[in-house]
């Protein structure tokens, strides 16, 4: 069934534009309308499938985040990718939040806690994907929740939460935010990373843009709405910091969409023009991420 969107998430008005229709590249071929707030500029999928349709969107083993098998070219590039994003993500978690306990919401197979937990901390995550979720606990030995309402902890037990491109996937947005509220000390650290839809790619490839990934990607943020949405459930920005490497990924996905092809040299050169023009007002990074503390009284 399809579920529409009657107010805002983020600024609770019910004034909407349609930006522009998407085509849902990766598996289904189907159409999906992505709506603007007028209000605040929240973009987001309008229907869209509601939570008992949502999953046959990701049943595919090309889904690569939920996929540990070896892949195609891109698949490989973007293992590689991870691989060396999971050291960059480890050093701002132990850089902001120090060691503790972490709860990594959307951990997939749980390469990243794995990594955490061979440095000494103490790891939960939630998966939603069965796969996903068997293999961090079979493999890497995780213990991993399909969701979050199922995690028996204390408030303020958690030091670091960290949503790495999970936030946009998420169907009830606030009562998440809501709970990791809960869940997060007075002093913890909450670390989102989101594709951002005023990046350069962004608007070079338009209703082509691989980040917008309909309808697995529901909302599609920019610095100013999250800073909106997080101020909404007490938190503020610390530091924003740049995953240049999705520039790169998000342009060859890109390039392949709008011409049915690869063009790997012209997605490289577009990925590095994105991050050229990432320091320009209202622009960003293809995906950025959002370092966040409660807000003090």
């Amino acid at each position: 069934m399809k579920e529409k969107i009657l107010i805002c998430p983020v600024c609770e008005k019910s004034d909407f534009s349609l930006l522009f229709d998407v085509k849902d590249y990766f598996l289904t071929s189907e159409e999906f309308s992505i709506q603007k707030c007028n209000n605040c500029g929240f973009k987001f999928v309008n229907p869209r499938p509601d939570k008992s349709e949502i999953g046959r969107y990701y049943q595919s083993d090309q889904y690569i985040s939920h996929n540990a098998a070896e892949a195609k070219f891109i698949n490989r590039v973007y293992k590689l990718a991870r691989r060396f994003s999971i050291l960059k993500k480890y050093k701002i978690v132990y850089k902001y939040a120090g060691p503790g306990k972490i709860l990594d919401i959307g951990c997939g197979t749980g390469e990243f806690l794995n990594y955490c937990k061979s440095r000494g901390f103490e790891v939960t995550g939630i998966e939603p994907n069965k796969k996903a979720r068997v293999f961090a606990q079979q493999e890497n030995k995780t213990p991993v929740f399909c969701e979050l309402a199922e995690l028996s902890a204390d408030k303020g037990s958690c030091n670091c939460i960290t949503m790495w491109h999970v936030l946009e996937h998420i169907h009830d947005l606030n009562e998440t935010l809501e709970m990791v509220k809960y869940l997060i000390s007075r002093n913890g650290i909450l670390i989102v990373a989101v594709p951002n839809c005023n990046s350069w790619d962004a608007g070079k490839y338009g209703n082509f843009w691989a980040a917008y990934d309909v309808p697995r990607h529901l909302y599609h943020f920019t610095e100013s709405t999250m800073k909106k949405l997080l101020t909404n459930h007490g938190f503020e920005i610390l530091t924003m910091l740049p995953q240049k490497l999705d520039a790169f990924y998000v342009s060859m996905l890109s390039e392949k969409y709008r011409s049915g092809k690869n063009n790997y040299f012209i997605s490289i050169i577009n990925g590095f023009r994105s991050n050229m023009h990432a320091w320009k007002p209202g622009r960003g990074y293809s995906s950025q991420i959002f370092v966040c503390s409660m807000k003090k009284t």
